[in-house]
């Protein structure tokens, strides 16, 4: 398996309570491998710590195939209520790799390109506060994309969207991890996104992983 993330014999504790004993996985390159499992089980907290170890260049029991820039985390919960008042275009472009607030033409055309491939440059300049939830998420992963990633993580990106939306998102996602190369881990409770659109599962449960093959969905 061609990996950009491999785990070994990892123990993690927390505390209370040990979440994870001799942990083992790889996570494949170019695919959408959903992390699964109870409420509870540890599957933010597993993500953070591997994280953290790769900003702390640790590797004793994970092994990045990509630097820390590299990676993209999008986490659960955002701190924007209704009067946020950044709008989604200049929200999208901290993302970029830029020392100036002032964008060049190439950094113009890449933030162009990537609005129009999250479906956002009709609403780019609404204030992100005053988003739907589905906007919003999509505004996380242009920003994200903007950033040149290699491995995109995101958390429970769903979790507070309709139906409708959920499908949407993933669908997304799917392109445009065919578009940049991307590889994606993507946590999730919902069966009917994992079915449709996994190429692999890691369901986490009994301090232990299992991944599970899907199937290719390209």
């Amino acid at each position: 398996m061609d990996s950009i993330l491999k785990v070994t014999n990892l123990n993690l504790k927390i505390p209370d309570r040990t979440l994870f004993s001799n942990l083992s996985f790889e996570i494949p390159r170019g695919k959408l491998t959903c992390i699964t499992g109870e409420n509870g089980v540890g599957k933010t907290t597993l993500i953070k710590h591997l994280l953290a170890d790769l900003s702390h260049d640790y590797e004793e029991h994970a092994k990045f195939m990509v630097s820390r820039d590299q990676v993209q985390y999008v986490p659960q919960l955002r701190s924007i209520d209704d009067e946020y008042p950044l709008c989604i275009r200049d929200f999208a472009a901290f993302g970029l790799k830029t020392n100036s607030i002032f964008l060049n033409k190439e950094a113009k055309e890449k933030l162009a390109a990537i609005l129009s491939e999250t479906n956002l440059t009709k609403i780019a300049d609404r204030p992100l506060g005053r988003a739907s939830g589905g906007e919003k998420q999509r505004a996380y992963l242009a920003q994200a994309l903007c950033a040149n990633p290699k491995l995109l993580i995101l958390d429970e990106a769903t979790a507070s969207l309709d139906q409708t939306s959920k499908h949407e998102l993933l669908k997304m996602l799917r392109n445009v991890m065919k578009e940049h190369g991307l590889t994606i881990m993507f946590i999730t409770h919902d069966p009917e996104l994992i079915a449709a659109y996994a190429d692999y599962e890691l369901h986490l449960a009994d301090k232990s992983g299992k991944l599970i093959n899907k199937g290719d969905k390209n």
